[in-house]
């Protein structure tokens, strides 16, 4: 019987690679090795979930394009024991947003606490299954079998296979020991179990939670009693259940797709000798160019958007999504050190103004102390807010208010030109 696809995946995963990876993780190789499984299946599951949509299936197969495939492939090893770096890594930032949308701390968490292993485990995980399912992919389509009609087969032909390994199918047996699903291996050649004696970290609350439940059970028995019982067990799986849902949900948001709209990645040359990998249409590759075309003024009403920065909803704290675009805009500015900058913060006119222009003014100061972190002088850099001003879009549509919910850029010295 021909193996599924998420076992052809983690038939990728050599032992050596499974131990590099725990070493760098800091956690066990059992644990590792649970926690792979699930955030391989998890983000399979994912790509199902959207098997219907054709252009997002078409954004997935265009990260693949220009020999990247065979690179992510050929880099497996490193990315176990070193993580994901250059071109991969910008690849897989753009994948996991577009899979998991603003969610990717909600998945990571549910994948940790699955497989026992501490909090900040959850995105090494997801970054090595990133590579892994892509890597698939690219095998794919090195035998011609890949398109956007047999990637949708696929994973609507695997999606029943990946229950017992997500998440939301934990369950716990009389002895305290846990399998995923009916006690299937993930990967290599024993299945994954804990010892008796050594409780996993997240089994003390599903206990504690299971006992409520079975006293909110009684009582409700005795006063109504129900057509049905909803064990723990079914409770946590429907609560996992639940992050799966929401996180996919979201991945169909205005912003990830418009990060797949910017572009194939392109290698380029800042005038200190250093490369960055950047969207062929994103505000980067612009950037530059303004930069070095010695025509173009300084302006007041010339505002580079970033096109590649996510916060939490309500809120100045930046996403880890964010960082390959504030670490390339880092870059250039290094590079180009007669350069000076305004950052502007932009909200919609949803709520109240002033909070708005609070708001408006905290992301815009983060992004400068984030720039500020990754080596540029803070004296080359000034950040305003300015609330729903200046609307780029209609903000009477979802689309436009996105729009205008923005962290833009405008040069106002560099070299020549001053505004």
């Amino acid at each position: 019987m021909a193996n599924s696809m998420l076992e052809s995946i983690l038939g990728m995963v050599t032992p050596d690679m499974n131990q590099a990876l725990a070493s760098r993780l800091g956690e066990s190789a059992t644990g590792v090795q649970s926690g792979l499984s699930a955030a391989t299946a998890t983000t399979l599951s994912g790509l199902a979930d959207k098997a219907s949509d054709s252009g997002f299936l078409s954004q997935i197969t265009g990260l693949l394009g220009g020999g990247t495939g065979q690179n992510i492939l050929a880099s497996l090893p490193s990315i176990a024991s070193s993580g994901p770096t250059g071109t991969v890594s910008d690849v897989i930032n753009r994948f996991l947003p577009l899979v998991f949308g603003t969610q990717q701390g909600q998945v990571a968490s549910a994948v940790t606490q699955f497989a026992g292993l501490g909090s900040g485990s959850g995105l090494g995980l997801l970054k090595m299954a990133a590579p892994l399912v892509l890597g698939y992919f690219a095998k794919m389509h090195s035998a011609g079998s890949l398109t956007t009609s047999s990637l949708a087969n696929a994973l609507r032909a695997e999606a029943p296979n990946l229950k017992s390994y997500l998440p939301a199918n934990l369950h716990s047996g009389a002895t305290g020991t846990v399998s995923p699903g009916p006690a299937r291996a993930a990967f290599g050649t024993a299945p994954v179990v804990v010892a008796e004696r050594s409780t996993p970290r997240w089994l003390v609350p599903l206990a504690i939670a299971g006992a409520l439940l079975l006293g909110l059970l009684a009582i409700r028995s005795l006063m109504n009693p129900a057509p049905a019982v909803r064990t723990a067990a079914t409770v946590t799986n429907e609560a996992a259940n639940t992050v799966v849902r929401e996180a996919t949900t979201t991945a169909t948001n205005t912003a990830p797709a418009a990060w797949a709209a910017l572009g194939d990645l392109m290698k380029v040359k800042l005038p200190d000798g250093t490369e960055i990998n950047v969207p062929s249409r994103g505000v980067e590759a612009r950037l530059v160019s303004y930069l070095n075309d010695n025509t173009a003024p300084v302006s007041d009403t010339t505002w580079f958007d970033f096109d590649r920065l996510l916060f939490d909803t309500g809120s100045a704290t930046l996403q880890p999504a964010s960082q390959d675009q504030l670490t390339n805009i880092a870059g250039i500015l290094k590079a180009y050190p007669q350069v000076k900058i305004r950052i502007g913060g932009y909200t919609d006119n949803t709520g109240d103004p002033a909070a708005n222009l609070q708001l408006s003014q905290q992301r815009a100061d983060n992004v400068m102390a984030q720039l500020t972190q990754l080596g540029v002088d803070p004296s080359r850099m000034s950040a305003k807010g300015y609330g729903q001003e200046a609307p780029v879009a209609d903000n009477s549509t979802e689309e436009g208010r996105q729009k205008n919910r923005r962290i833009s850029l405008r040069v106002i010295e560099k070299a020549g030109s001053a505004a």
